[in-house]
């Protein structure tokens, strides 16, 4: 079990069921980060703090647990540290030796080291992840979902607004299934931005 520490933030414990496993966190922002993490990755391995690194910092013996151990299905590696960014001002001085200890460490097992924090995890993305992550499981009519296809690659310059529109289904139906499409990466829509209307859309 994860080791729950005190602090003047209050905690948002829980757990994740993700397609490789099950990954544990202690704070919104790392649930915020699990979550992102996923959308972006599917085959992704999320591991919650998988390794103690022992280290000397001034001559003292200390020890420094990253918060999460990530394999992407690209095949590599990154151990993650996630803060805010206030946290890192205030405590720097503390942190630094732990974190120049983690990018020792990940150089000799070829992996990398990072910190994530709320200004790279709290961001368009995440939102679009919050959104569609759960359609990806849900079921998703074939027959409408050929029409989006078919229709899509029809229009010249298609929208989120014009697609729904042009798909000869009822709306409700065309909607949905272009909602999960674009879940699924049947449709392809840049997932930085907000997601609008009138954002353009494409088959991948």
């Amino acid at each position: 079990m994860r080791r729950i520490p005190l602090s003047r933030r209050s905690h948002v414990t829980g757990f994740q069921v993700l397609p490789a496993g099950i990954t544990e966190h202690e704070s919104a922002l790392e649930r915020d980060f699990v979550t992102l993490a996923t959308f972006t990755d599917s085959g992704a391995k999320i591991t919650s703090q998988p390794v103690t690194i022992a280290f000397l910092d001034a001559g003292m013996a200390r020890r420094y647990t990253p918060d999460f151990l990530v394999h992407w299905s690209s095949g590599h590696s990154e151990l993650v540290e996630i803060k805010y960014r206030s946290d890192l001002k205030e405590h720097w001085k503390h942190l630094r030796p732990a974190f120049m200890a983690a990018r020792d460490w990940c150089q000799e097992h070829e992996r990398r080291f990072r910190i994530a924090t709320e200004r790279s995890i709290r961001c368009p993305r995440l939102a679009n992840a919050k959104r569609l992550l759960p359609l990806r499981t849900a079921y998703l009519d074939p027959a409408a979902a050929w029409e989006v296809s078919r229709t899509v690659a029809s229009l010249s310059e298609p929208t989120l607004a014009r697609l729904a529109a042009a798909v000869p289904v009822e709306r409700a139906v065309a909607l949905g299934a272009i909602w999960r499409m674009i879940a699924r990466g049947a449709l392809r829509m840049d997932l930085t931005l907000p997601i609008a209307m009138d954002a353009p859309v494409a088959l991948p």
